[in-house]
């Protein structure tokens, strides 16, 4: 298991909410409720370090998290933080349910299908209305996976895999 004072990539501000200095959330998980236990925030600067803020409230907001840090309380405080990625102490986040993951868990696994072929490393996660897709590149291509029970067969966290079963006509181009 990972370390507890490993920061996780958890979200992006997607912008502002209202004029009281409220930010609105994109999570980078499909549940928000990870998101609304949160004591303090990281947030990532453009020159890549860190400015860690403490979260006065927060609230869901349909798929997204709209979060008030103590330090602002206008619009015109917090303006230069959207679009800026948002990180939190793996230790402030909720255990999952078991098949469930963080994406900084799946982000770099090598993905395989169930006969072994290697496909590639899983680059990125798209998220969609229904369910996430997993960009895969390796082999000169790019492979977009559906996130769905029926495709994804394993995920080995220890030995940074991940089996899937692909939809047939996947691959073929």
């Amino acid at each position: 298991m990972s370390s507890g004072n490993e920061t996780v990539l958890i979200g992006k501000v997607s912008a502002t909410h209202g004029v009281r200095g409220q930010l609105r959330i994109t999570p980078f998980s499909g549940d928000v409720d990870s998101l609304l236990t949160l004591r303090s925030i990281m947030v990532k600067k453009p020159g890549g370090e860190m400015e860690i803020f403490a979260v006065a409230a927060s609230k869901a907001h349909g798929k997204k998290v709209i979060i008030t840090l103590k330090a602002f309380d206008n619009i015109n405080q917090v303006l230069h933080l959207v679009g800026r990625e948002l990180y939190a102490l793996r230790e402030q986040l909720p255990e999952l349910p078991e098949d469930e993951y963080y994406w900084c868990d799946l982000l770099g696994l090598q993905v395989v299908t169930e006969e072994g072929e290697s496909l590639g490393e899983l680059v990125d996660i798209i998220v969609t209305g229904s369910n996430d897709v997993y960009v895969v590149q390796g082999n000169g291509r790019e492979i977009l996976i559906p996130a769905l029970a029926d495709v994804v067969l394993d995920v080995d966290s220890d030995a940074k895999r991940m089996t899937v079963s692909l939809p047939e006509g996947l691959l073929d181009l």
